[in-house]
Parts: structure tokens; sequence; C-alpha cells
């Protein structure tokens, strides 16, 4: 059998649910609770028309969002495209272009550099902002478990930096 992070994840969950699995910032989630609203911000994502193989691109600080983020999106067997917070203009230029990113999501303080290369995420469908509407789209979502099975095919792409140019993806499975 093979699985994607996201049923190991669960896997987890299922075994350990009651216990801490995240300190952030001195907010504090048990497995269980991250799961819900790991689920609760997929089923958002899922209606604004995200499911798998779309590009969603998560640009912040590591934060209790950000790995809600992570997990909603293996959920749906979506494609998560980290972005490194470092980046500059042209890099984030670049990346955005390349990425083919269908939905972003950020912290509010990158809030004016995502507008200044907005105009290279054509594909662009959703966006939302962590210390912005991001709560609100959590609370719209259903907590249920309910996705669609998944595979150890599903793909993420990390982007990396260097002293050759522009960050390039590298594709992982």
């Amino acid at each position: 059998m093979e699985f994607n992070l996201a049923d190991l994840f669960e896997h987890s969950v299922d075994n350990f649910g009651d216990r801490e699995y995240l300190v952030a910032d001195g907010r504090r989630r048990t497995y269980a609770e991250m799961d819900a609203r790991a689920n609760q911000l997929a089923h958002h994502l899922a209606d604004q028309g995200i499911g798998p193989g779309d590009h969603v691109g998560i640009y912040g600080v590591n934060s209790v969002e950000w790995i809600e983020s992570l997990w909603a999106i293996f959920k749906l067997r979506a494609v998560w495209i980290n972005i490194n917070y470092r980046y500059v203009e042209d890099e984030l230029a670049y990346l955005f272009g390349n990425a083919d990113l269908k939905a972003l999501i950020h912290d509010a303080e990158f809030t004016d550099r995502v507008a200044g290369v907005a105009g290279h995420m054509p594909d662009l469908r959703h966006r939302l902002v962590i210390g912005g509407d991001f709560e609100e789209a959590v609370a719209e979502g259903r907590p249920e478990r309910d996705f669609a099975p998944r595979s150890g095919d599903d793909r993420y792409i990390l982007y990396t930096g260097g002293t050759t140019g522009m960050p390039k993806g590298v594709v992982w499975r």
C-alpha cells in the first residue's frame, strides 16, 4: 500500500488525537484540533474550486496557520508549493510565474509584495491572508474528513534558491 502525507498524518491523529501536536507563538494544537482545522480549510479551498493537481502556494513564516494550510493542501491532493519568505520581488515574480498557482495563502505582512507581483499569477483563483480572512475561511469549512482517496504518487514542489539564479522547482512525491 502507498499513502500520501495526509494519510500518514491522519493515522497519527487517529492514534494520538488528544496529544499535543504543535506549539507556535504560544498557541497549541492537539493532533485532533489540527486535523479538524485542516479539514475545515480543505473544504473551504475545495469550495473555491481547488482540487487534485492544483498548485497552492504558502508564503509565510512558521505559524500554526502555515501547518494547517499544508495539511489542507495535502488532504485535497493539491500540490503544495513552499515560498520562501526571504525572496525579493524579482525572485517572487519568477516563482509566481513559474509555479502555475491556482491559490495562494500568505501572511498579511507580505500583502504589498504579493500585490507587486500579482500580474505574474494569471491562473490564480483564490487568495487567503493569514492575519486577514484566513480565520473566516477556516470557520466556513466543515471539519469532517470526507475526502477522496489519495495516492502515493501525489506531488509537492519545493522551490530552492541559491547562487545560480532564480529559484528552481523540485518535484517530490
